[in-house]
């Protein structure tokens, strides 16, 4: 069994907390909220992400980030994108050694148009990283918790480093595969927040399923050019960590990010939607950058254009669809 911390105590890094501690691994959770920390460890609960959820009793927390980054050689990153850079420099200080970095989280860093991995490598020493390994696919942290059937992949250019992670969460409930194509998952994971958005804001407007399958499509297509010429396998685009979570997070009342898109296409604004939503919605930061990469790639993607300008510009959700429906007609299969 294994020492194992995980940053970040909100839905994702919890679920995957409970699927260490039920493996055996000595886990231990980080959370900057002491109030939260004392209650997972006294209540075994963590109400405000996981209500009516009982969390292992040796699955402990602590608010004390020296504490946790000492407690093992493998550390589950499950802050939110924006909140990893403060979190490396913070963790830094107490780094001694090399440890294995698992990152859950899905995004990329508008401007610096960073993948999550890229970030890690240039937030920390490379005298502390062993291994940098994506964990990503189509997971939804409610229903892992119910112990409900989820399969999603490790990915890492060194396979070793990516059975290890493997070997660490699998069980009978929790399925893990392992990839090294780490651009093309983690592309996949981040992009799909986009397209999850926009089948929202599709459903927002009553648009039935004809356009939700649409989107989908339409919007795995647009993903798969842009991660292709990134460097990404294209055949990684039609695995768990593209389609698979392309579908899980468009057609899932359990998706932030569909749930904002749904929120949009009824008429609210951004800032209130983030608000009613109250916890992060990586789509949004996502959709900007997505924009600013199919720039500087060149590469069409015109579901993404839509949203950036409904999100950013002001543009009527309907008025960008009536647009997207009218452009210039074209082939469904075009060489990536």
């Amino acid at each position: 069994m294994e020492n194992v911390t995980v940053l970040g105590a909100g839905s994702w890094g919890t679920a995957l907390a409970q699927v260490l501690a039920e493996n055996g691994h000595r886990t231990l959770v980080w959370t900057h909220r002491e109030e939260q920390a004392n209650e997972i460890n006294a209540q075994h609960t963590n109400q405000k992400y996981l209500p009516n959820t009982k969390l292992p009793e040796n699955l402990l927390a602590t608010s004390n980030l020296e504490e946790a980054v000492l407690h093992s050689d493998i550390i589950v990153v499950a802050v939110p994108t924006k909140a990893i850079r403060e979190v490396c420099k913070t963790m830094g200080a107490y780094l001694q050694n090399k440890k294995i970095f698992v990152h859950v989280s899905k995004g990329i860093e508008p401007d610096t148009l960073m993948r999550i991995s890229e970030m890690l490598k240039e937030s920390l020493s490379s005298n502390v990283i062993e291994e940098i390994v994506v964990l990503s696919g189509p997971s939804h942290a409610e229903e892992v918790v119910l112990h409900h059937p989820t399969t999603i992949t490790a990915a890492c250019s060194n396979l070793d480093a990516a059975e290890k992670v493997q070997d660490l969460f699998m069980n009978n409930y929790f399925r893990v595969y392992t990839n090294d194509d780490v651009v093309g998952v983690e592309l996949g994971g981040a992009l799909k927040n986009v397209i999850a958005l926009a089948a929202g804001i599709s459903d927002g407007l009553n648009y039935g399923d004809n356009a939700k399958a649409a989107l989908i499509t339409r919007g795995l297509a647009e993903i798969t050019r842009l991660g292709v010429k990134m460097g990404g396998n294209p055949f990684t685009f039609a695995g768990l960590t593209g389609m698979g979570d392309l579908i899980a997070t468009c057609t899932s009342v359990h998706s932030r990010n569909w749930r904002a898109g749904n929120m949009l296409g009824k008429g609210m604004k951004l800032a209130e939607v983030l608000d009613n939503i109250g916890m992060v919605v990586e789509g949004v930061r996502t959709t900007k950058a997505a924009y600013q990469l199919s720039q500087e790639f060149d590469v069409p993607m015109p579901i993404t254009t839509a949203l950036f300008e409904i999100l950013f510009n002001d543009k009527e959700p309907k008025v960008a669809v009536d647009e997207l429906m009218i452009r210039m007609k074209k082939r469904e299969i075009d060489l990536y």
